[in-house]
């Protein structure tokens, strides 16, 4: 198993770790009238921290006691496999178009007990459409009834409609930007894709957040952005710069 990314197992003391595990908890008190049990993680572009947000929740999750279910549906560049490790020629395209049992191609982390994590598969030639499949909608419906939380490591949604699709059959949607490199129009753009499909934005995650520690900067995962909270900010904010504005 590679360490690089797993932060919240190498360092459960470190406050990069504790941020997830308030991800964690933030994600759980979203769903007060309706339980959050699947998840969409997606970021506006490539190389901003998504799939390292997907990782660390899911282990989080698994910390406290969850089963938890972890898929790479990054059918073009998938990347969980680099992580733990495992053959993923064997995945999920294997379940969606060859009808394989998920039991057949499900690999248990080690030393994270109750994370379970299913591989892309062979790379499709059409991904979207396996993606927004029936097939695939009753699969993670059929994944909820097994786990307690069911995490889908998605493309990045400025790039392709893969994420915006998934995002359809889930309970919510996390967006992740890198500070210092997500585009702000790219990210406004994310947004609309994902309102535009009535997908449940649950917050932002902020990645690659600089902290000066002991003289050093080191990269801070998930600060968590709550999107109503954030739009209803945003909205009180444009209010007051009116009134000022109208008093001049």
């Amino acid at each position: 198993m590679s360490r690089t990314r797993l932060h919240t197992l190498e360092n459960p003391k470190s406050p990069v770790s504790e941020a997830f595990r308030t991800l964690r908890t933030n994600i759980q008190f979203s769903g007060i009238d309706k339980p959050i049990n699947s998840l969409v993680i997606t970021s506006t572009g490539p190389g901003e921290g998504k799939s390292t947000v997907s990782i660390n929740i899911a282990v989080a999750m698994a910390q406290a006691e969850k089963n938890v279910l972890l898929i790479d549906c990054d059918l073009r560049k998938p990347s969980l496999h680099r992580t733990f490790t495992f053959n993923h020629l064997n995945g999920l395209t294997n379940i969606l178009v060859e009808d394989m049992e998920y039991t057949d191609v499900l690999y248990e982390a080690e030393e994270i007990k109750g994370l379970h994590v299913i591989g892309s598969g062979p790379i499709p030639p059409n991904p979207a459409e396996l993606l927004g499949s029936n097939k695939m909608k009753n699969f993670v419906e059929k994944m909820k009834n097994i786990y307690d939380m069911v995490i889908l490591d998605a493309p990045p949604i400025g790039l392709v409609t893969d994420s915006a699709v998934l995002s359809t059959i889930v309970d919510g949607t996390i967006l992740v930007c890198a500070v210092g490199e997500a585009d702000i129009n790219a990210t406004k753009r994310a947004k609309e894709l994902l309102d535009k499909v009535k997908a449940n934005i649950l917050g932002v995650v902020l990645s690659k957040v600089p902290i000066n520690q002991g003289g050093y900067y080191r990269y801070h995962y998930s600060q968590y952005y709550d999107s109503s909270y954030y739009e209803y900010e945003r909205t009180r904010k444009d209010n007051r710069r009116k009134k000022r504005g109208k008093a001049k």
